[in-house]
């Protein structure tokens, strides 16, 4: 396949890499559009999904390790089996190698969206599954990017990282209940973490375990008064999915298929992400949750065939946000391997969204007393 990018919206292209900013690091250089977005507006969506998770560990569907022990496993196989094929398929290329990881990741907006569009025609334990593993999902990503995609450390910068690490832990230990404080810790935090040559994204992550959290009371979701971690999880939501995530999607999803043959679809990297996405994703997740079950470490989920929970663990192959985001650190000053990428990734996550709504749409439903995951 020749290794020329199509570049959609050269103009475009060209605007997002103008600078627009100071050199906040030399490795970086002066600040772009697109670096803004890709480790300034993303380190709040890594922020919030990291809210997300402190919460559902402490008070939400994976408080308990009785509720942590059926998403688990297929959580943890619905990453392995997509590395393992993508692996396979771009063999014979080194140069493809460090993109193992972005067949691996679930898109949680994307899927929880395509589920919500099918309403009856999924249970809700089945969406409480999918969200459930889709959050130990977004958990291992996290510590893929920071463990492998992290390189040239700078031990000043993490030190000073990890200093104001502990000056927000004792706020929280403190029960400071301000939220300005951490705000302006976070700042300094992503900034110090930018410099360490840690992605900046972590500090989101990081920050958000040190967000003072009072359990709720009521329902699952309602508002603890007073607690920082609602307030700023309430305060963010609306901004990371109408602003954020849109906006990293133009940034990074464009590609045209101006020129682009079968053969050039079939050459190792495009093919190696989708076949991860469609061919991994729903085996492992699916083998996971078969597993859970008949092993007895797990119940299967109230009121969901199993054809219904095979749709699901397909759903769990839409790539898109993560998977995007992972192509652009794998293949740094290769364009070419970012832009095949995103072909993979599109095609990959539009097939395996239309086979699951197709399954759940047709799929038999499962009798009431089959299966004893409840929601909570």
């Amino acid at each position: 396949m020749a290794r020329t990018p199509a570049i959609p919206g050269r103009s475009c292209h060209h605007l997002l890499h103008l600078p627009a900013g100071p050199v906040l690091s030399d490795k970086l250089g002066p600040m772009t559009p697109h670096l803004w977005i890709n480790d300034g507006l993303m380190a709040l969506f890594f922020l919030l999904v990291g809210l997300e998770i402190r919460r559902e560990l402490v008070d939400g569907r994976l408080a308990r390790w009785k509720e942590r022990r059926l998403p688990a496993l297929p959580a943890l196989m619905g990453m392995a089996v997509p590395v393992a094929i993508y692996t396979f398929v771009t063999r014979g290329d080194p140069l493809l190698v460090n993109g193992w990881a972005i067949p691996s990741a679930t898109d949680i907006a994307f899927a929880m969206g395509a589920l919500a569009l099918l309403g009856r025609h999924a249970p809700l334990s089945l969406k409480l599954l999918l969200v459930s593993i889709a959050i130990l999902d977004d958990l291992g990503a996290v510590v893929i990017i920071a463990i492998f995609y992290t390189s040239n450390i700078d031990g000043g910068a993490l030190a000073a990282a990890g200093a104001i690490v502990a000056v927000l832990y004792a706020l929280n230990r403190l029960r400071v209940m301000r939220l300005w404080p951490y705000l302006i810790g976070l700042a300094l935090l992503w900034y110090a973490t930018l410099l360490s040559g840690v992605h900046a994204t972590i500090a989101g992550v990081v920050g958000a375990f040190l967000i003072p959290y009072i359990p709720s009371t009521g329902a699952e979701d309602e508002d603890a008064p007073g607690s920082p971690l609602h307030r700023l999880e309430h305060a963010l939501a609306p901004w990371v999915g109408f602003a954020i995530v849109p906006l990293f999607g133009f940034a990074n999803a464009g590609v045209s298929f101006a020129g682009v043959s079968l053969a050039n679809v079939l050459a190792p990297l495009p093919l190696g992400i989708p076949l991860g996405l469609f061919l991994g994703k729903q085996p492992g997740v699916f083998g996971g949750v078969l597993i859970a079950v008949k092993t007895g470490l797990a119940a299967k989920p109230q009121g969901a065939s199993w054809l219904q929970i095979d749709a699901m663990a397909m759903l769990c192959g839409i790539g898109f946000t993560m998977s995007l985001f992972i192509s652009g650190l794998a293949f740094p000053g290769h364009p070419e391997f970012v832009e095949e990428a995103r072909i993979g990734i599109l095609l990959g996550s539009l097939v395996v969204a239309e086979i699951a709504c197709l399954m759940l749409r047709f799929a038999p439903k499962a009798h009431a007393q089959d299966g004893g995951m409840k929601a909570p």
